[in-house]
């Protein structure tokens, strides 16, 4: 039986409709009235829903409430003060049921401090209440202000000496020729940034930051900017994806209540104050991740201070992250944050870190009025004058007071900061850093930087060069690479190699260059010769990229061009121009053939391939902050778009190949608050004209690993053979990773740090009208390696495609975080 692309269109057609039923219609009644212990009705009762982020619905006056749900368990919690709270759970069935709640009162003697007298349990609870209640009235963030912040940051090596082991450093810095961090032994890193943050709801920041100095090195410091980060504790929820893989559940929120447990533990008097002391503990620790206090001035019902430490579970690249807040509030009852403090760390077997950054915010200016366009994509300024504060001014601005050691640390870091800018100095590290030693040259490799000039020379080691198993033989490949980066963040960067075949005694090579033009619209271009071999099919399985009929040999040059014409918007055009030759004469290593299942070279015609491509890629609202000579893109909660044109171009130069390739997608990251993120790629191809189309220039389904899960976003795990895709194809992929969301509920699981994933994938080609189809789950769980956070994953794949029966196998991977962007590649 054939599957037409009408009947796939009408089974997502009536899927979609199906749905949309459901939610409009497949919903029932749960009714009733609230009483007192004398049955007599309340009104205001304010219900919840359990697990649920929605804010609470309330009784009429007559005591009455209405709500509808989708069949299934809810649980329902009914609160109003000076009752106790009651839990109730409700079956909700395909129809429509009524119910009566009874709240009993706390019984006290005393009227005036009913719930303190009589329940002591139940006081940091109403309080916390108090405080939401009053939430939008008080939050600083929903009014337009400007603030002056002051942040300031210690970073300091606590690695007992016993512990400590000698290593060669190997990091590359970001910038190879600061003269300020030349020779430092990073024992104490220190940070002090002065900016202007404006705000406006919802959301909308302008950060200009008018001096930012920092001695020593930043790779461990966090919240060095007000734009990235933001614990906002009068929202529902906190995003923080750079230390944090879940959103995380603010205690001072509708469900918040309902996540958190809440006691008083003291009641005391300040100056003419009473201050309520309120400890903070998580009900599940799988949907709430905060414990610690929160202090509430009485009468008033606004914060005064916060001091709360984030479970180790999910956190990231650090073991522990604790923040402490103090707040004030002005004659408008506005309860504005005044300062606050961070405390973190990272502790590996031989390397141990304790950092602590403090902020300090003053000169609030609230109800300010902006210019319509004021607030955009730009949300962050610095000019190069930031970088170039010293003392003298610090000394005015500086908001918190140095300790005694940090003041110690500034003079001497500034005493020898004019001796560590002279060449002679400068001369004498770079001699060091360009001494040749046995190991270099056996396995890292020689380096021979100038700093003056801002260039550096690397030569391959030995180990680098060693091409054992290659596709005609061991092959030596020595090579060199050169690199300058100018001041205003420009460079230019050289490569060249040679390799040298010892079972043909063949030569071939490569080189290329690039140069780095506009750092801020990412302008470059790049340019590269070869004479190599090279793969048809470079994105296939492991098992047959490297299989004889699979390489050939080509000589040709390709020019690359990329530009960011808008903000979001880029370009990258490319064009190849080669000669491909079948591997005719060439003697071939064949003692593994029969193991590997290897076969003979593919045999073709000589022919030349001029191929032109364009690929055009937009990020709406693509947030990003402006350095001096640079622009760091901070991301979009809109998706890229992009389109991509391939080209063989005939006669031109000689070509011979004729066709015209076109590509559309869409994909994203999206985080689901507390409850995970997910992520999808949905894409479409197909070749306009294939006149004279090669197998170097086809597109195809990659064929899957044997054991290895590759990225779902781009691959599939069960396709057990090649596909080539010549007419248009439609690929689909999406992938869910709960973040412990999920898996967390069973107890002591969040501990584990394992993570549950689920995904799916469709893939359907107009060819023959072929469709396959997979589905997966599995577990992952992040590790400590290396100073590394590495990802493992373990995972089972169901597949069924067209005339093919169900399949399943099981897969693993392994996924190293990076420090940039605090992201693995899916």
């Amino acid at each position: 039986m054939k599957i037409r692309a009408s009947d796939i269109r009408r089974y997502f057609i009536v899927c979609f409709l199906w749905s949309c039923s459901s939610v409009l219609f497949g919903q029932y009644a749960v009714k009733g009235t609230v009483v007192d212990e004398n049955n007599h009705p309340l009104s205001g009762v304010e219900i919840y829903v359990k697990f649920s982020e929605d804010t609470p619905y309330k009784t009429d006056a007559k005591g009455n409430f209405e709500l509808r749900f989708q069949p299934g368990e809810i649980y329902l919690i009914f609160s109003l003060w000076g009752y106790e709270d009651k839990e109730v759970f409700v079956p909700v069935s395909y129809s429509d049921q009524a119910i009566q709640v009874q709240l009993l009162p706390i019984l006290s003697g005393e009227t005036d401090d009913i719930i303190i007298s009589a329940k002591k349990s139940n006081v940091g609870r109403e309080v916390i209440k108090k405080v939401v209640q009053r939430r939008d009235t008080i939050s600083p963030w929903n009014y337009a202000h400007q603030v002056n912040v002051y942040i300031k940051t210690i970073d300091e090596d606590i690695t007992p000496k016993n512990n400590k082991k000698k290593e060669e450093d190997t990091k590359i810095e970001e910038d190879l020729f600061d003269e300020s961090k030349a020779g430092q032994n990073q024992k104490l890193n220190l940070l002090e940034v002065q900016l202007e943050k404006n705000y406006a709801p919802v959301n909308k920041v302008k950060e200009i930051r008018n001096a930012y100095t920092l001695r020593g090195t930043s790779d461990n410091m966090y919240y060095q900017t007000t734009v990235r980060s933001d614990f906002n504790f009068f929202q529902n929820t906190i995003e923080l994806p750079d230390i944090h893989q879940t959103a995380i559940l603010s205690p001072v929120s509708n469900p918040g209540i309902l996540a958190y447990k809440y006691k008083l533990e003291s009641k005391y008097e300040e100056g003419d104050k009473t201050i309520y002391k309120i400890k903070v503990t998580a009900r599940s620790t799988s949907t709430s991740t905060l414990e610690g206090y929160i202090y509430v001035i009485d009468s008033l019902f606004i914060i005064q201070k916060l001091d709360l430490k984030l479970q180790k579970g999910n956190l990231l690249k650090y073991d522990y992250f604790g923040v402490y807040q103090e707040y004030g509030y002005n004659e408008k009852g506005i309860n504005y944050l005044a300062k606050q403090e961070f405390d973190y760390g990272i502790k590996y077997n031989n390397y141990v870190r304790k950092i602590k950054t403090q902020v300090a915010y003053s000169n609030y200016q609230f109800d300010k009025s902006f210019e319509k366009k004021f607030f955009n994509s730009e949300v962050a300024i610095t000019e190069q004058e930031a970088y170039e504060r010293d003392s003298t001014y610090w000394n005015e601005k500086r908001q918190i007071k140095l300790t005694p050691e940090e003041i110690k640390f500034i003079q001497y870091n500034d005493s020898i900061k004019f001796a560590h800018s002279r060449k002679e100095y400068l001369d004498s590290i770079d001699s060091v850093f360009n001494r040749v030693t046995f190991l270099k040259v056996l396995w890292y490799g020689v380096d021979f930087r100038n700093r003056e000039k801002r260039t550096q020379w690397t030569i391959n080691s030995i180990a680098a060069s060693l091409r054992p198993i290659y596709i005609a033989g061991p092959r030596y490949a020595p090579g060199v690479y050169y690199f300058k980066k100018w001041k205003n963040e420009k460079y230019i960067d050289l490569f060249g190699e040679v390799s040298y075949g010892f079972l043909n005694n063949d030569v071939k090579g490569r080189t290329s260059s690039s140069f780095r033009y506009n750092p801020f619209k990412s302008a470059y271009i790049r340019m590269s010769f070869f004479h190599d071999f090279d793969a048809i099919r470079s994105y296939d399985a492991i098992t047959q990229i490297f299989k004889r009929s699979n390489f050939i040999e080509v000589t040709g040059i390709q020019l690359t061009h990329n530009y960011e014409w808008f903000n979001g918007f880029y370009s990258t055009f490319t064009y190849n121009f080669s000669e491909r030759r079948p591997l005719e004469g060439y003697k071939f290593i064949n003692w593994l053939d029969k193991s590997l299942n290897n076969d003979d070279p593919t045999e073709f015609h000589t022919y030349q391939a001029g191929v032109a491509s364009l690929q055009l890629s937009y990020t709406p609202f693509q947030k990003y902050m402006r350095e001096p000579y640079r622009k760091v893109i901070l991301g979009s909660k809109w998706p890229i778009f992009y389109v991509y044109y391939e080209r063989g171009i005939p006669k031109l130069f000689g070509s011979d190949v004729d066709f015209d390739y076109i590509r559309f997608g869409i994909r994203q990251q999206i985080s689901l608050s507390s409850i995970g993120t997910l992520s999808y790629h949905i894409k479409s191809g197909e070749f306009l004209s294939s006149k004279d189309l090669r197998d170097a220039d086809k597109k195809y389904l990659r064929r899957s690993d044997p054991i290895w899960f590759s990225n779902p976003m781009y691959s599939f795990q069960k396709l057990d053979t090649l596909i080539p895709t010549i007419r248009r194809i439609i690929e689909a992929h999406v992938l869910y990773h709960d973040n412990g969301a999920i898996i967390n509920k069973i107890p002591f699981m969040k501990k584990t740090r394992i993570g549950l994933v689920g995904g799916a994938g469709f893939a359907y080609l107009q060819d023959g009208h072929w469709w396959h189809g997979e589905v997966l789950a599995g577990l992952e769980r992040n590790i400590k390696f290396s100073r590394r956070l590495l990802r493992i994953g373990a995972y089972y794949v169901l597949s069924k495609g067209r005339d093919i029966q169900i399949h399943h196998s099981f897969k693993i991977s392994f996924a190293v975080l990076d420090d940039r962007t605090m992201k693995y590649n899916f």
